[in-house]
Formats: structure tokens, sequence, C-alpha cells
């Protein structure tokens, strides 16, 4: 069998690729199986390159032709690969059917298998050609010139609504009509009115127009509603308007939505183009297609605005994330000053999203150094704008202040200000030069003491969060550290790390981190800490910062000698 043959043999198949940023790309299948991933480090492995999201693995997801089905397979997608909202290893496609490679946001690839050329506007386009060459008249090639015209609008880099605002200005030439709305459908679901025009390609009024519930509503349920006007006849916008043609065409996003099959059903409603018309008119077989095909196009311009919408909003918001990140590592100390009776080292790893994690050392004189370590509920500019204002309380304390009466007026000064529906838990201590540690734990986790290279758990907490209840009572506990012991202080974002299955680090897995690493310097002690939850965690997102701060008692001071 030669090349050619085997071509043509070949069953038609098509990805569409759709990112993130709302650009779409599509990508015939000219070869089974046909493989998509990210070809990095050289390697030409793939058919479909998805380089440009890291998030892609090397070898992601495979596709194949077998007796007449096509089947997807995961190959090694990081977090798996999911169709139509269901995780799976594989799968038989079917057309329409969305592919996710793990995470909500990444690439989607739409399957679209046996295409059929008679239903896209370059079928539709080689039809009416024909037609032209077959019963030459003037009026296939106007309409044939039309097509192309709104063929190249479409795909024209234009304002959406100026391209949309042609669109149909093109629907209301091909089909005859007086004029033409444009709905877009709402959050909740309703039709709003967007763009009204009518013959001439002029403006009008969207007021100006009331179309037929009865039509839209036919339509909605599936009913086609494109022609006569007399098969609305009961109709009353029909009656009183003396309509004579309407036309009612619903437009739907071309992926399902997430977790349904690929169905007219599942499909997310964009909107409806709607024509009508008080002169007589009846749409040719033809005219019905070239309308579906244009209404196709305008559905997908539609879902590409959202698309481009919602990331202008995710562009904003990471704005906004950017600069609570600012203010959050702005406050947390670069570094620290030498001791001569402690050590002490911190780290703040940030998750995508911002949190209100936040420690500090503070000096209370010469003998008596404080510090504290805090994570604001919450996530985003609200949290990072209050772990500013705690940074500010902690700061302006006057010395030789206890560490009651100092919570106390931190969570006064929290629930007076209880608007912002946040509260925070602290951990904060005073230690002195002789080892005795005066320590009060409002609602954060217990600290890990590691004491002859056997870690425990200590301090739990013994009061509720600052900024929970406004008459809180905060008890001052104490213990005495030893010369070698060490503290180990963190936030929930490290015990609540979780690996590709979603199951979290824990306390248990914390006490044997620092085991293992008990008898190391301090800088080794956090860094193998971290590096046995990144272990642990295997490249999955985390929905929190991880913070610690560790203290490691070296014993009184010796002056002099």
């Amino acid at each position: 069998m030669s090349a050619d043959v085997e071509a043509k043999a070949m069953p038609n198949a098509v990805l569409e690729v759709m990112r993130a940023d709302g650009s779409r790309q599509t990508v015939p299948i000219d070869r089974w199986p046909f493989r998509a991933g990210a070809n990095r480090g050289g390697e030409q492995d793939n058919d479909l390159d998805l380089s440009d999201d890291k998030r892609v693995s090397r070898k992601a997801v495979r596709l194949l032709c077998m007796n007449g089905e096509f089947r997807v397979e995961d190959i090694g997608q990081r977090q798996g690969i999911f169709v139509n909202g269901e995780k799976i290893e594989s799968r038989v496609l079917q057309d329409g059917d969305v592919i996710l490679l793990g995470a909500a946001d990444t690439i989607k690839l739409i399957f679209h298998r046996g295409q059929t050329d008679a239903e896209t506007l370059p079928g539709l386009l080689s039809r009416l050609q024909e037609a032209a060459l077959e019963e030459p008249g003037t009026r296939d090639l106007r309409q044939l010139n039309v097509l192309l015209e709104a063929t190249a609008l479409l795909q024209a880099r234009l304002p959406v609504r100026e391209v949309l605002a042609a669109m149909l200005d093109r629907a209301i030439e091909i089909t005859g009509a007086d004029r033409g709305l444009l709905l877009e459908s709402g959050e909740t679901g309703e039709l709003r009115p967007l763009l009204a025009r009518r013959q001439g390609g002029l403006d009008l009024g969207i007021e100006s127009i009331t179309p037929s519930q009865t039509a839209i509503r036919r339509a909605l349920e599936g009913q086609e509603v494109k022609g006569d006007a007399a098969e609305l006849a009961g109709a009353g916008t029909v009656v009183n308007q003396q309509l004579c043609m309407v036309a009612a065409i619903p437009l739907f996003s071309v992926q399902p939505r997430l977790g349904q099959a690929s169905s007219l059903a599942s499909r997310q409603l964009l909107g409806m183009l709607y024509l009508d018309s008080r002169r007589p008119a009846a749409f040719s077989d033809l005219q019905r297609k070239i309308v579906d095909a244009l209404a196709v196009e305008a559905a997908s311009l539609l879902d590409n605005a959202r698309l481009i919408e919602r990331e202008r909003e995710r562009h904003r918001l990471e704005r906004e994330l950017s600069i609570a990140r600012g203010i959050q590592q702005a406050l947390l100390p670069k570094s620290f000053k030498r001791y001569p009776h402690f050590e002490v080292t911190a780290a703040n790893r940030p998750c995508f999203t911002v949190g209100g994690d936040y420690y500090d050392l503070m000096e209370f004189g010469p003998d008596r150094t404080a510090f504290v370590i805090a994570d604001v509920s919450g996530k985003g500019l609200g949290a990072a704008l209050l772990a500013t204002l705690l940074k500010g309380v902690f700061s302006g304390v006057a010395l030789g202040q206890g560490a009651a009466p100092l919570l106390h007026h931190v969570n006064r000064l929290l629930c007076t200000h209880s608007e912002t529906g946040r509260f925070a838990t602290v951990f904060f201590g005073i230690l002195d030069t002789s080892g005795q540690l005066e320590f009060i734990n409002a609602g954060h986790l217990p600290a890990v003491l590691i004491r002859g290279g056997g870690p425990q758990t200590v301090c739990p907490a013994g009061s509720v969060p600052v900024g929970l209840l406004e008459f809180a009572k905060f008890e001052t506990q104490s213990m005495t550290l030893q010369p070698g012991d060490t503290l180990v202080l963190v936030t929930d974002g490290i015990t609540e790390a979780v690996d590709p299955l979603e199951e979290m680090f824990g306390a248990d897995r914390l006490l044997h981190a620092a085991q293992r690493h008990s008898q190391a310097p301090v800088e080794e002690l956090r860094a193998g800490i971290l590096a046995d939850v990144e272990e642990f965690s295997r490249g999955a997102c985390q929905g929190d910062d991880m913070t610690l701060l560790i203290i490691r008692y070296l014993g009184p001071p010796q002056w002099g000698g």
C-alpha cells in the first residue's frame, strides 16, 4: 500500500489545544500512536510539544486508534490525566471529550473525531463555491463573498465587540433578516442583550428589540427555530411585532462542564443569536448550515473572550498577591545577629497564595530576648496586612513587659478591629541567659524540643488564638532549657504539607525529621527538615506557606576568659 493510500485511510481526528491564557490551537493527529508532552532537554519525543506549561510532564499522554476506536492513555503525567473531570489511566474517546493534564488550570486538549467538512466554515465555503459554478447566480456568489468576509473577520485580531458586531451583520445579510440581536449568558444563566444591529450594518439600541421568549425557550429545549414565524403564531411577541421570520440559535461552549460527558446538555450556554424580520423569508438548507457555522464561531469567540477576561482577573489577583508577598517578606528578618547564649535560624517558603506567617526576634534588655512565630488566618492581602499590624505591636513593646500583658494587649487590639474577621495563632517566648523560658502558646502548634538527640513535643497551646475572643485569658508558662536544647517552632504549612495523594506530612514526620537531623548545626537542621518536607510532597501544590523558627540554647554566656 502506498504512503498516499495510507494517509487517506488514516482516521480523521484533531486535538484542540486550549491554554490558560485563552489561546487556542488546532492540531491534526497525523500519526498513531500520537504523543503529547513537554519536550525538554533537547528531546523531541512528543508529536505535540506542551513544554510552555511547566506542570506538563515529559511523557504525559498517548492517543491510539485501535479497531475503529480512539483511546487515550496516561503515560506518566504528574497528578494524572482527567477526561471530562474523571481521573483515568486509559479510556475510549468520544467527539468533544476534554482531556485535562493534572491541575484544573493547566492545558486542556479537546478531542474531535471524524470532522464533517460540510458542517465547518471551510466546508461550507467549498459547497458554496461548487454551487456557484454549477448554478451561476448573483445570490450564491454574494453569499460566498459575505461568508468569506465573515470568516476573515472572525479570524482577525480586532476588539471582540467589533468582531461580534461584524459577525451579526453578516448573519443578517446572509439570512435576509431585518435585524439581529446577540444575547450573552450571565453568571446566573440569564440571557441579557449584548449587541443589536439592523440591515445595512447599523447599530440599534438593545432596548429597541424585544426577542420572542417562546422562540428562545424552544431553541434552548433543542427545537429548531430557523425560519417561518408561522410555527410561533401563538407567541405574543411574534403577533404584536408582526414577525414573519424568526431564528434563535443557542451558543454553547466547545467543551463540556467539568465532570460531564460531551453532550448538548453538558455544555455551558454562552448566549443566543436571534434574528427576525417582518418580511417572509425561508431558510434554505445551506443557509441554515451557514448560520449554524457562524453561531459556532461566535460561541468560540465568546468563550475565548471569557477566558481572556478570567486571565485578566487572574493577573489582577496575581498583582495583589505580589503586593501581599512583598509586605509579608518585608516583615521577616533578613538575618539575625549573633548571641552569646543561643543560636537562631528561620526560613519561610511561600506557596502560590499568600498567608500571614510571621516571625521575629526582639531584645528585652541585655539578658532577655523575645521571639515570636505567628500564623494569621486566611490568605491574600488581608492576612499580610494583619501580619503587618502584629509586627508593629510586637516591635513597639516596652522593655521588661511580660508575655501575658503583651498578649492581652494584642488580643484587645485585634478584637477592637473585629471587622477584619481574622485572628492569629501565636507562640511568644522570652528566653534569658540562664535558660529560663517564659512562653505563651495562643492556639499555635506545640514546639518540638530536641534534648540529647531525642525530639519530643512540648509547650502545647494553653489559650485561644489572639483576636478570637475579646475577654480571653493568656497565662504564662515556663520551662528551663539545658545547654544544647533546641526548640523547633513551625506553622501548619509544614505539618499540613501534602503529597500527590493528598496525605499530610503531619506531626509524627516532623518529629522523625527532627530526630534525623538532631545532631546537625541549626542551619543544617533547618535545611534538613525542609528537604524532608519537599521529598515527601514530591512536587504537589501546597496551600499554605511553610515557616519554621529554630532556637538552640548554648548555656550561660562566658564573659571574659
